[in-house]
């Protein structure tokens, strides 16, 4: 919830923010009334997508930007499940 409450007084002094939140506390965003949020099927601890995988990191990150544009409050799923990283070769 510590999220949330930044995200809120961050918006209050007028600058947008987003927040990357996992399934699990998918319900908090909507409970704390925060701007937008992104929640990912992702497991708790790994919002970004798993250590290793940067294409699915940068896929998050990218998705949580475009949510910037909007101008009302949103909460938005992120469309890709949960995949565990690719093994290296």
């Amino acid at each position: 919830m510590s999220v949330g409450h930044v995200q809120r007084a961050i918006e209050s002094s007028g600058i947008p923010t987003v927040g990357v939140y996992v399934r699990s506390f998918g319900h908090i965003p909507g409970l704390m009334g925060v701007a937008r949020a992104l929640v990912t099927d992702h497991p708790m601890g790994r919002p970004l997508g798993a250590p290793g995988d940067p294409q699915r990191q940068m896929a998050v990150v990218r998705a949580a930007l475009e949510l910037l544009a909007l101008a009302e409050p949103s909460i938005v799923d992120f469309p890709e499940p949960w995949h565990s990283a690719p093994r290296p070769d």
